[in-house]
Parts: structure tokens; sequence; C-alpha cells
């Protein structure tokens, strides 16, 4: 972050901390990653403009929505460190974000609806059930549950 800033408009990682929830060490980490920036002062403490505030909490809302630090990372690029994310930045963000939740959600729709039919029928022998694996052969496709990515949307 560059630039002249009144050091009185300056806050602190622990004044940043405080005003957004967020650990200090989650801010470094974000400033490690470069979804925020501070300037350093002669004895090298970090010092954030105060627009970083809205950057903290645009990270918060997609970290409370299950969003990957990768795909905040992914919408920040077109968002310069120096001025406040705009109501477009939020727009641009929030369209992205929202498609992944509806994936997800019809994800976890279809797992749902498989478990119930699973434990309402209580045999797990089914040539068709998700969680039948017998003698482990599924181990040869991969790591994780391999089947119920393959569930059929109805």
């Amino acid at each position: 972050m560059s630039g002249s800033h009144d050091p009185d408009e300056l806050l602190t990682i622990g004044e940043m901390s405080s005003r957004t929830g967020v650990a200090v060490s989650a801010l470094r980490y974000y400033e490690e990653l470069g979804l925020i920036a501070s300037i350093r002062t002669s004895g090298n403490q970090r010092r954030y403009a105060r627009h970083m505030l809205r950057r903290v909490s645009l990270i918060s809302v997609a970290k409370r929505l299950g969003i990957p630090l990768a795909d905040v990372q992914s919408a920040f690029t077109a968002v310069p460190l120096d001025r406040t994310p705009s109501h477009e930045d939020w727009q641009r963000a929030s369209r992205r974000w929202k498609r992944q939740l509806e994936d997800r959600r019809h994800g976890i729709e279809r797992l749902e609806h498989e478990l119930t039919g699973c434990i309402g029928c209580g045999c797990l022998s089914m040539k068709a059930c998700a969680l039948l694996n017998p003698n482990d052969a599924l181990a040869t496709t991969g790591a994780g549950a391999r089947r119920l990515d393959d569930i059929p949307e109805e």
C-alpha cells in the first residue's frame, strides 16, 4: 500500500483486530496472501488505512459462507489495495460466490436425499446404493467419497 496517509487515519494491527473481530494472526496471514496491505512505521509496525476495514469485512463474510480464501484472492485481483472495494466489486464477487453456494446447496440436497433413502430402506446392499463398497473396490479410483459426487440430480 503506497501513498501518503494521515497518521491519525491509520489503524494499528490491534485496532484493526478490535474493529473487525479478526485475530491479529489472521490479519497477518491475509496480508501475507495479499488480501490486505499495510504500511510500516520506522519501527516496522503495521499500520492499516481505514479502507482495509471493508476488505477485512468482505473476507469475513466470505469465510462465514465457506468461500475458500483462494476464491477471495481471485475476486480481489481486480480491486486495487489502495482503495475501498466498491459496490460493483462486491456485486461481482457476490455473484460468483452465490453460484458456488448454490452448487454446494444442490450437492447437500442430493446427499441428504440419498442418505434418507438409504436409511429408509436400511439394507445398504442395493447395487445403486452410494454407500456400498464391497472389498473397498473404490479405493482404486482415488481418495475420499467416490460415489456421492456421482449421485444423479433429479
